[in-house]
């Protein structure tokens, strides 16, 4: 906005919006939905800062969050302090520090916003709201596939049953290029031709691992049919290990939820760079953004965790529309209990009025608060 441009109130900077009735209850209602759903598998709440110092904001995993993060100065100890642009990495500090001597494995879970420097072009929302849980402490199978269980089950609190999971594996291709030898200098285009899913480039820039990354790239798709090219492909030791992790975390899935949809991408990388093992994005039919990401990383120095950040904001504009509780409008001398009691919320009038029917639509009220309780408004004629 310019000098010579008229100041708008309602103007707000790029990726910040006002989220506005019905939807921001709509919205905590969901936080506290996936939360609960959360807590009965045994995920227990924290809630850390929004505002950390910089040093051990971006420590550890937090590094990876760098070139989002918004800094600023302390003005009492003058020390840099970062607003987070990612909730994990405050989880791992915890889990490292308050909560070291913690019997492990270590579940927590955490909603809160966060505010990043940029959005992306399919997501250029800069404040985000997170809510997730974070497995910290063990190492297997069973642990990968916990975050796509609970992930499922508390979406389908929300009436979001029809899911699609995708699996990854972040340090796949970076091993195969490691393994082979393949010099730094000769990875920047071939990381882009993987990126573009530009099987062509691919074969140009990939040297003798050409043909490998070529049948990996073609092998995203549904989970059977990329587990089996995967088992088929020329990996190295390394890069096996990782596939066979991937297959074991899908069998683990399946014996507890054989009806997800599951599919798989080998060569495929989203979110912070900070993921060391099996990944997933989850996304609803129809839809391109991400309902929520997660995987495994490592907490602190050398503990091993996973974990699942869903984003509330997508998962409202994906999910079906949820009935708001239902607004009784209570004319003044009326008394309003009995019709919270019954669970309406009410709207009390503060002045007498003639026609209070008129008024409970004015106020957009369902409901009208009579001597003889609640009635409906219906439609006017």
């Amino acid at each position: 906005m310019t000098d010579d441009m008229p100041y708008n109130p309602a103007l707000l900077p790029a990726g910040l919006r006002d989220l506005l009735p019905p939807d921001a209850e709509t919205e905590a209602a969901s936080v506290e939905a996936l939360m609960a759903a959360f807590g009965l598998h045994g995920y227990q709440r924290v809630k850390p800062p929004l505002l950390e110092f910089e040093d051990g904001l971006l420590a550890g995993t937090g590094a990876a969050t760098a070139e989002q993060t918004f800094r600023l100065m302390d003005p009492g100890t003058h020390r840099m302090m970062g607003l987070r642009a990612d909730i994990t990495p405050q989880i791992a500090r915890i889990a490292t520090t308050r909560l070291s001597g913690a019997p492990r494995p270590l579940r927590l879970s955490y909603a809160g916003q966060c505010l990043r420097v940029r959005g992306s072009q399919l997501a250029p929302e800069r404040q985000v709201a997170q809510a997730g849980i974070e497995l910290i402490g063990h190492d297997s199978p069973a642990a990968d596939a916990e975050m796509v269980l609970v992930g499922a089950e508390a979406l389908a609190t929300l009436g979001l049953t029809r899911l699609s999971f995708d699996l990854t594996l972040p340090p796949l291709v970076p091993m195969l290029l490691e393994e082979a030898g393949i010099a730094a200098a000769e990875r920047g285009p071939l990381a882009r031709a993987l990126d573009r899913k530009d099987a062509a480039a691919v074969g140009e820039h990939g040297g003798k691992l050409a043909g490998t990354l070529t049948t990996l790239l073609l092998a995203a798709g549904a989970a059977d049919g990329a587990l089996a090219a995967l088992a088929a492909a020329d990996l190295t030791p390394g890069a096996a290990a990782l596939a066979a992790r991937l297959a074991e975390t899908v069998a683990a899935i399946r014996a507890r939820a054989p009806g997800l949809k599951l599919t798989v991408d080998p060569v495929e990388f989203r979110g912070f760079r900070y993921h060391t093992g099996v990944c997933l994005t989850v996304y609803a039919p129809g839809r391109h953004e991400e309902l929520g990401s997660g995987g495994r990383y490592i907490c602190g120095a050398d503990e091993p965790a996973t974990g699942l950040t869903l984003y509330p904001d997508a998962i409202l504009r994906a999910a079906p529309p949820r009935a708001g509780r239902s607004r009784i409008y209570v004319p003044q001398g009326m008394a309003a209990a009995p019709a919270r009691a019954q669970g309406f919320a009410t709207v009390a009038g503060l002045d007498p009025v003639i026609d209070a029917a008129a008024e409970a639509r004015r106020l957009r009220c369902s409901h009208l608060m009579t001597p003889d309780g609640p009635a409906p408004l219906g439609t006017e004629d």
